[in-house]
Order: structure tokens, then C-alpha cells, then sequence
């Protein structure tokens, strides 16, 4: 009989995450989904479910090292196997380098970097233990991290992201571990919606295919890193931004 994939996809309650947790499980993939929106969380849980997917849900802090200790632990005595993970939480508090608190910083720096490294390496005797030797590791980073007015938080938490997913390609190759990026440009999600309309059309109009991405194209991205077809690419990060970051484009 055929074993399925798991995936762990964390910030799985909306937007990208979302996305990619139904996206996955219509490739064959059982879900582990965790995040804080516990509510949210509950919709998509019933979503994978309709596809007839297995889905375990964990309410889990990323930027809490015992937090995601304890997640590894769980998956480990619920699951006993990981295939993909999928580390996709992430929060925003932008603001000018001169106006911007420590909090800010230190909050942005908390979930999107290092909640990164925390629940990696909880999960990781999972994914180098795969049975199949072919496990993988897709991290959202973001266009940000070349840089962005307003996130110094943000794309110093991205960049990091990007370096890790370089090194961990190195280290974990040897396992048959592949660890890649996808880096979004201006996609619709709960987060952008909160930019003001006027800002969202100013970014658009810098974009080559004139429209905001959606969650879906993000998450087809990461469904084919995460699968068996790319198990040759490692140590790359991927723009998905509909063109905002070629050439003079991106002036």
C-alpha cells in the first residue's frame, strides 16, 4: 500500500498558507496545519477533509522555541513521518527606520526569522529520517528582502530567511532533503488588504502584468517545489511577483 505525504504548513489559517494546505492536499498530501487562529484554522481543516485528506491541527507560537519543541514532539508520537514543510508564518509592522519601536523590530524578527529556524529544526530528525530519503523544505521569503521602504524589520527578517534556505541546502543534502524559497511579490491576502486602495493601485501600476497575485498562484509554486518533480532543485530562492523585480521594470 502507498504511504501519503505529509506536509506541515504553518500559518495555515489564511491567505498563502491556506492556499498551499488545500493546494497540497489535492496533490495527494495528508496535512499537519498549525497556527494561532484556532477559528480559521477549523475552515480549512474541514476543506482538506472534503478532498479526503488526513489532517492533524496544532495551535503553535513559531517565534516559541519550547512552542515548536513541543509541536516536533507532537508530530513525531501523531504522525511518525514528515515530507514536506512548508514554513509560511509571517507578520508585518512596518514602519520608518526613525520611527519604528524595538517591539516592532523585535516582534517581526521573532516570527518570520526565527520562527523559521525554530520549527525547522523541531521537525528536523523527521525530514532527514524520511524513509524515502526525499523529504522537502519550502520557505516564504518575500521581494522584500532586496529591500523595501518602511521594513526594515521585514526585509531584514526575509533576508534571513534566504540565508538559511541557502545553508540548510548545503547541510541537509547528504538526507535527500531539498530546501528552496519562494519569494512573493504583491499578493492579495488579508495582509495586503489592509493597504490603503490608493497605495495597493500605486504597486500595482509597477508591476509588468498589471495585477496583484493571488495566494493560489504562490501556493501552485510551492506544491511543485514541495514535490517529487523538483527533488533537483535545492538552494534557490524563486520571485513569484508577476514581473516586478526585472530589469528597469522594477524602478
Amino acid at each position: 500500500m502507498k504511504i501519503s505525504r505529509i506536509a506541515l504548513v504553518t500559518g495555515a489559517a489564511r491567505g498563502i498558507g491556506a492556499a498551499t494546505s488545500i493546494e497540497l492536499a489535492k496533490q495527494g498530501c495528508d496535512l499537519i496545519l498549525c497556527d494561532l487562529e484556532v477559528t480559521s484554522l477549523a475552515e480549512i481543516q474541514k476543506k482538506v477533509q472534503s478532498l479526503g485528506r488526513k489532517v492533524w491541527t496544532y495551535a503553535c507560537d513559531v517565534g516559541s522555541h519550547e512552542n515548536t519543541k513541543a509541536l516536533g514532539e507532537k508530530i513525531r508520537t501523531d504522525c511518525g513521518r514528515l515530507d514536506v514543510l512548508v514554513n509560511n508564518a509571517g507578520i508585518t509592522k512596518d514602519g520608518l527606520l526613525v520611527k519604528m519601536a524595538e517591539a516592532q523590530f523585535d516582534d517581526v524578527i521573532r516570527i518570520n526569522l526565527k520562527g523559521v529556524f525554530n520549527v525547522t529544526q523541531a521537525v528536523l530528525p523527521l525530514l532527514t529520517g524520511n524513509p524515502d530519503k526525499q523529504a522537502a523544505i519550502v520557505n516564504l521569503a518575500s521581494v522584500a528582502w532586496m529591500g523595501n521602504i518602511g521594513q526594515t524589520n521585514y526585509s531584514a527578517a526575509k533576508a534571513g530567511v534566504v540565508g538559511m534556505t541557502a545553508t540548510w541546502a548545503l547541510e541537509f543534502a547528504r538526507f535527500g532533503v531539498t530546501s528552496n524559497a519562494v519569494a512573493p511579490g504583491f499578493i492579495r491576502t488579508p495582509m495586503t488588504e489592509k493597504v490603503p486602495p490608493e497605495i495597493r493601485e500605486k504597486f500595482v501600476q509597477k508591476i509588468p502584468l498589471k495585477r496583484m497575485g493571488e495566494p493560489e498562484d504562490i501556493a501552485a509554486l510551492i506544491a511543485f517545489l514541495a514535490s517529487p518533480a523538483a527533488r533537483y532543485i535545492t538552494g534557490q530562492c524563486i520571485e513569484i511577483d508577476g514581473g516586478l523585480t526585472v530589469g528597469i521594470s522594477a524602478i
